[in-house]
């Protein structure tokens, strides 16, 4: 089964898909921390840089030279089935806030490497999202963006609409953010 419609927000599409996480408290394989804070104004947001060794990145000469900033690059969500397991939302707002209050007080954009050291990690209770960049090249994002899409696909895909989580794709797949239980 495949919905595609327009939620909260104009550049977002959801659909549902049948999807399993990897083990708890990872969000690839052979996940390895290589730095690690804390954001938000109660600074209770874990924020962790992760290298993903068991990840690889197929050659898109389309995207080299197209420009980094994809602040503005439309997404489509994607609903992991079945319903059970799934984050708490509003634990996934709490990290939606601590980037919202980022931005106003460090700068609304961040960047996000290359190769294994592509991801980017938050997780606040029962709720873990991660922004992965697939791009062959260091992107840059925006922190609102993020927010945004995290608090949209928390309260969209999660058991009443029979889900446990989901993420939101690039339309061109150079990056995707997920929620799912931490």
């Amino acid at each position: 089964m495949r919905s595609s419609f327009f939620v909260i927000l104009p550049f977002v599409l959801f659909s549902a898909v049948v999807a399993s996480p990897l083990a708890a408290g990872t969000v690839c394989e052979g996940q390895v921390t290589v730095a690690e804070s804390f954001i938000g104004k109660d600074r209770n947001v874990k924020v962790e840089v992760a290298t993903c060794p068991g990840t690889t990145l197929q050659p898109r000469s389309a995207l080299e030279s197209r420009q980094t900033n994809l602040c503005a690059l439309a997404c489509n969500t994607n609903c992991f089935l079945p319903a059970g397991g799934g984050p708490d939302p509003n634990e996934c707002h709490v990290i939606a806030d601590a980037l919202r209050y980022e931005s106003e007080n460090t700068g609304a954009l961040f960047q996000v490497g290359t190769g294994t050291n592509n991801t980017i990690v938050m997780t606040y209770r029962s709720c873990k999202s991660f922004f992965v960049n697939q791009d062959f090249g260091t992107v840059v994002f925006c922190r609102t963006n993020w927010a945004d899409i995290l608090d949209s696909v928390a309260f969209n895909c999660q058991a009443p609409q029979n889900a446990h989580g989901g993420n939101c794709v690039a339309t061109d797949q150079r990056y995707f953010i997920q929620a799912q239980h931490s």
